[in-house]
């Protein structure tokens, strides 16, 4: 069983930086892939990023790129989320989630967190 637990959303204004982390427990990690979802009110599901465990090879959704980093702490089995120049369209509920190829597609992905919520505002 894996565990994934998230946490460092808020209220934030525009322009303003948040750090999201997931934290991941249970199984191995080792040929993972670890990805950043989110999902606005009444929007589908969006994938924002996704780094490898092993490799530390990304991948990010283009209207994130220059202002999102992904980043993990193998030691930490942490996964991390930097949020730059935080825009009113980047609210939403990010879930942090486990999968086994690089992509931006939520089928691949068998393990989610809860989730939490971030809020900009102008």
């Amino acid at each position: 069983q894996v565990q994934l637990v998230e946490s460092g959303g808020g209220l934030a204004q525009a322009g303003d930086s948040l750090r999201l982390s997931c934290a991941a427990s249970g199984r191995t990690f080792s040929s993972a892939v670890m990805g950043w979802f989110r999902q606005a009110p009444g929007k589908e599901r969006e994938f924002v990023a996704a780094i490898a465990w092993s490799s530390g090879g990304t991948n990010y959704a283009d209207s994130v790129k220059g202002r999102f980093t992904i980043s993990r702490d193998n030691a930490k089995n942490t996964v991390y989320l930097q949020m730059n120049s935080l825009k009113p369209e980047d609210t939403a509920v990010y879930s942090c989630a486990r999968g086994r190829v690089l992509t931006g597609w939520p089928g691949s992905y068998d393990y989610w967190g809860q989730g939490t919520r971030v809020t900009v505002s102008l």
